[in-house]
């Protein structure tokens, strides 16, 4: 081989190993649940179409802490980005929660026609933050578990509920029924339950099993209450020394994986109910007389909210409008 041929290559390979990129990622999500598998799957094969040049260190299971802790991590530069949930992000963007008002959705067929023209906005509202979102993932409907009755709206007034720290809306709405919740990091749930501090939360039927909180409850009311989401955001400035070409690879796989989990989650849920049943935890619907009690609770939650005006009233009335087409097609 020439001198000069050898000279170049040997310049060539310190260059190539420059430009790679490990960007670190944290999440409370454990390790082996359907979100991380999708996240580890997108980064093999993320790492496969750059040849090496950008790849995703994952540290789940809240080994860097909540969401605050995450965040707070991002904005010193020790880690690139994280998995979050729409609470967590209200810090960076209070308007990403707007999904999350309680008792907003009535099914999914209702959260699928909102999401599909409302997420674009939430996204472009993170980016304004300085945050790239690559797709809102599902968690599903959260429900009221707990270790005592909720057959009505007198029992859950007399329960020791448990609202997610820093989530300002779940807060304040259940201080508008008159309960004051007892406000924990998603860390501190089970040790809160075991030792009596709460006695009732709010969690999907999948997340009440992967986080154990299935093993200290007995009773679900069947109402949704919050639709449950998070997204992966990554600070756009960790972006720029990644190549425009392997950026566009980046948002093509991480999309991709966003949209399997959705479905991957809903199925989850769907299985993760039957499993609490089984287990014989008693889910209950109300019935006529207690289901009017609980739409005049809804009623003082939703006016209650829209009073303090917590969130951008435009983006709010934009959903309403849309569940309203909805609705009247339905009926």
């Amino acid at each position: 081989m020439p001198k000069r041929l050898l000279i170049l290559l040997l310049l060539l390979i310190p260059a190539t190993q420059i430009h790679a990129t490990t960007l670190k990622i944290a999440t409370l999500a454990p390790d082996g649940t359907s979100w991380m598998n999708m996240l580890r799957s997108g980064a093999k094969e993320l790492e496969q179409r750059t040849d090496g040049r950008v790849k995703l260190r994952f540290y789940p299971g809240g080994v860097m802490g909540n969401d605050n802790s995450v965040l707070r991590k991002i904005r010193i530069g020790q880690l690139h980005g994280g998995a979050l949930t729409a609470g967590g992000l209200a810090a960076i963007y209070p308007d990403i929660q707007i999904y999350s008002f309680p008792f907003l959705f009535r099914s999914f067929a209702e959260v699928d026609f909102v999401r599909e023209r409302m997420d674009p906005l939430l996204m472009a509202g993170l980016k304004k933050a300085g945050f790239v979102s690559y797709g809102i993932s599902e968690g599903g409907f959260a429900y009221l578990m707990s270790q005592q009755p909720l057959g009505n709206v007198e029992q859950l007034l007399k329960r020791k509920i448990w609202t997610p720290e820093g989530d300002q809306i779940s807060l304040s709405a259940f201080q508008s029924i008159g309960v004051s919740p007892v406000p924990l990091p998603l860390t501190d749930v089970l040790t809160g339950l075991q030792t009596g501090l709460i006695d009732t939360v709010g969690s999907s039927p999948s997340g009440a099993i992967a986080l154990q909180w299935h093993t200290r409850i007995k009773y679900v009311a069947d109402i949704p209450l919050i639709y449950l989401y998070g997204t992966l955001v990554i600070r756009e400035q960790a972006l720029k020394n990644i190549a425009p070409d392997d950026r566009k690879i980046l948002r093509e796989v991480m999309a991709d994986r966003f949209r399997q989990i959705n479905q991957q989650i809903r199925n989850d849920n769907l299985g993760a109910r039957q499993v609490l049943e089984q287990r014989g935890i008693q889910f209950h619907q109300p019935k006529d007389g207690e289901r009017e009690s609980w739409q005049q609770l809804i009623g003082k939650v939703e006016a209650e909210l829209k009073k303090e005006n917590q969130l951008d009233p435009v983006l709010f009335q934009q959903i309403q409008q849309l569940l309203d087409d909805f609705r009247k097609t339905q009926r």
